[in-house]
């Protein structure tokens, strides 16, 4: 064999070798292509993604000094239970006052309910006064006319007759009086009594506020009282973090806004676990303003040196409660979100407010028909019954 024949053949198959590798260049382009187009046209994708929850701040409804407190940053508690105690020294001679004062008000109103029996006698006995002044004046008119008797005297019994009149006016006059701050309402209803009837269930809530339960399950993130504290109502002492109440905050660009929709799927990459561990969800709904709207100092665009920025907008994933609770996250981790947009049939906009509340707790509900019952028995036994 020659020289130029094998140069020949060698030049051949170079030749196919360039034409297959092109042809494996333009089908895997082509693939990719179709790739692209069905799949990762289909899908949005950041990494400024963040898990985010709910912080409950705990704090006191009533004024005191911290004697105890239950559990410290990290550790776990559950709803209702007694997380801090107040010193009840003060709210406990508040509720004595308190309860003195609702009888002292049941005993004032007995004795104006007396005060009213008095005046009704009273108008009796004025009754029965004029009528025998009238009397009086009956038989001594006729006697007056054959001179029996003299006119000063005629005159003094017709006087009798008006001052009698006048004093059953009086008598009258008082016992109305008397009877308006009673009318209508027994002594257990009266308005003097059951503002301090509310003020002993203001005075018995105040002693139960003395210990501070947990309105929520979850971890305490942040104490900031010490035993010894006074502390002040509403004033912030603890924050407590349900951990199972976690969603991702993923900030999408704006552009890549179009296509997503409320109930599209969602996986989540989480750095803390790397890619061992996925996470499923679904887009709950987009905020209603980029980051920036809601800023402390919102940026002010309308000046000569505006330079645009691409803006951002968090959308809410929700996440799968199960996945949660085998691989716990924590406020604040750094996440990688992607958004299955194949399905385009949802709402841009989020649900409207549910019929049940979102949120709820029964830790701080307070057993009212107690205190009710406890005042019920103080009036009672300043009642004589």
């Amino acid at each position: 064999m020659t020289t130029q024949t094998q140069d020949a053949r060698q030049a051949t198959k170079r030749r196919w070798v360039l034409v297959i590798i092109t042809l494996l260049f333009v089908v895997a382009g082509a693939m990719y292509a179709v790739y692209f187009q069905r799949v990762l046209s289909k899908r949005e994708q950041t990494d400024n993604a963040y898990v985010g929850g709910n912080v409950v701040t705990l704090s006191s409804q009533v004024a005191g000094t911290v004697l105890e407190i239950g559990a410290d940053e990290t550790q776990l508690v559950q709803a209702g239970a007694e997380v801090i105690k107040l010193d009840a020294i003060d709210s406990d001679l508040a509720l004595a006052q308190a309860e003195a004062k609702l009888g002292a008000a049941v005993r004032q109103q007995r004795e104006r309910y007396a005060i009213v029996a008095q005046f009704d006698a009273s108008v009796e006995l004025r009754k029965l006064s004029l009528k025998d002044a009238e009397e009086d004046q009956a038989r001594r008119i006729p006697l007056a006319a054959d001179h029996t008797l003299s006119d000063e005297e005629i005159a003094h019994a017709r006087q009798a007759v008006t001052n009698a009149k006048a004093m059953l006016t009086v008598a009258v006059k008082q016992a109305e009086a008397a009877r308006s701050s009673i009318a209508g309402v027994e002594i257990p209803d009266n308005p003097s009594v059951l503002t301090a009837k509310a003020d002993f269930v203001q005075a018995w809530l105040a002693v139960r506020r003395n210990s501070i339960h947990a309105p929520v399950s979850g971890y305490v993130a942040k104490r900031s009282v010490q035993p010894g504290s006074r502390i002040t109502s509403g004033m912030p002492l603890m924050t407590l973090v349900p951990l199972d109440q976690l969603w991702v905050e993923a900030n999408f660009k704006e552009s890549e806004l179009q296509n997503i929709r409320v109930g599209q799927p969602a996986t989540i990459e989480a750095d803390v676990y790397g890619g061992k561990v996925e996470y499923h969800g679904k887009v709950l709904g987009l905020a209603a303003g980029t980051g920036s709207a809601f800023s402390l100092i919102p940026a002010q665009n309308a000046n000569g040196n505006w330079i645009k920025v691409v803006q951002r907008v968090p959308v809410r994933i929700a996440l799968d409660p199960q996945e949660l609770t085998a691989h716990p996250l924590r406020l604040g981790l750094s996440t990688v979100t992607t958004i299955d947009t194949h399905d385009t049939s949802g709402t841009i906009l989020g649900a409207s407010m549910p019929g049940n509340p979102a949120y709820s707790t029964q830790a701080l509900a307070q057993p009212m028909s107690e205190a009710a019952s406890l005042a019920n028995a103080i009036i009672a036994n300043n009642l004589g019954k």
